[in-house]
């Protein structure tokens, strides 16, 4: 290791850099928001089959709408993830435990909203094991991030690291525990509560495979409920611990050199910005393939506009029905 990641480890600094693009306001709230819709979303799926209602169109379209919204958003999360956390490995050596800390609790809120969205949609993996093996890939991905970083901000608790050195200075020969102990360290129940949490990764990580590869479902509606529940409360409190810790809205553990988590810049508006588009994409979704019109095809059948041809038939003249054009009701 280098002299100055040494000296680095040595003296404790009296402050740390804030970190927009991990802690920001736009950052937070974008990734709540998204993994709050999410929860929402399957708990509605989840919670609507204990009491099938009778069949209807509306039941229908709201179903399809929903499930093509909760795939999009358990994906995006699922990414964001595994991102942000490859990204807290990749810095080891620059982050400090009061960024790490967080990253760690926004895996926790990505790994919940996921396991909930396959209670919902387990039934749409099942049927293709290309999209079944992506998903336990994914799902074995994260969780063994969650792991690496869970067992990390133990190592930072055990060995009492200050709070503004970095966390790779827990292997440093330069860190001295003996020297800064009076500087950094936890309690026995954030320890305790630490392993608890690795723990319990596991073995929803275990319990969310299991569900996801067994043939018949046997699971009943009362277990889902308490998932569901169980998923829920991991949620909120990793919500919880991000909103109380972060500059942004909170009170940070450690003193921080600037106010940059609580200043708006492009990065953050842009993150907000783009919660637009799961409300494009339930629009298009209804707009554009649920209410899609249908036409006359090649040889006089009924078809989907959508699945017409853009050239016109082998006489060489289009029918002029072929090709729907649906004009604006209010200006026709």
């Amino acid at each position: 290791m280098s002299n100055n990641t040494s000296q680095s480890c040595t003296i404790a600094p009296p402050n740390i850099p804030s970190d927009a693009g991990i802690a920001g306001a736009g950052i937070l709230i974008a990734f709540i928001t998204t993994a709050t819709l999410a929860l929402l979303l399957s708990s509605y799926l989840t919670l609507s089959t204990l009491r099938p209602s009778a069949s209807s169109r509306i039941i229908s379209l709201t179903t399809t709408i929903v499930r093509q919204l909760l795939g999009g958003l358990s994906d995006q999360q699922l990414i964001s993830g595994i991102s942000i956390q490859s990204l807290a490995l990749a810095r080891l050596h620059t982050i400090t435990p009061y960024h790490f800390f967080i990253i760690w609790m926004l895996s926790l809120l990505s790994t919940a909203t996921n396991f909930a969205a396959l209670l919902a949609l387990v039934q749409d993996f099942k049927r293709d094991w290309v999209l079944r093996w992506l998903r336990q890939a994914a799902m074995f991905v994260n969780m063994g991030l969650g792991v690496v970083l869970g067992v990390l901000v133990l190592e930072v608790q055990l060995k009492k690291l200050p709070e503004t050195m970095a966390v790779g200075c827990v292997w440093d020969e330069g860190f001295k525990q003996a020297d800064l102990e009076k500087e950094g360290g936890n309690n026995v129940l954030s320890v305790v509560g630490t392993i608890a949490v690795i723990a319990a990764s596991a073995i929803i990580f275990a319990l969310g495979t299991w569900y996801l590869h067994l043939r018949v479902q046997i699971w009943g509606r009362f277990v889902r409920v308490v998932s569901l529940v169980i998923l829920w409360a991991v949620a909120v409190a990793a919500t919880v611990r991000v909103v109380t810790v972060s500059q942004a809205f909170g009170t940070p553990s450690v003193e921080l050199a600037d106010e940059g988590e609580r200043q708006w810049s492009f990065g953050q508006l842009l993150s907000l910005v783009l919660l637009v588009l799961p409300l494009i994409s339930a629009l298009e979704i209804y707009r554009g393939q649920l209410k899609v019109a249908a036409c006359e095809g090649e040889k006089g059948e009924v078809v989907e506009s959508d699945q017409v041809p853009l050239t016109a038939g082998g006489n060489g003249k289009a029918s002029v029905n072929r090709f729907t054009y649906q004009p604006n009701p209010w200006f026709k």
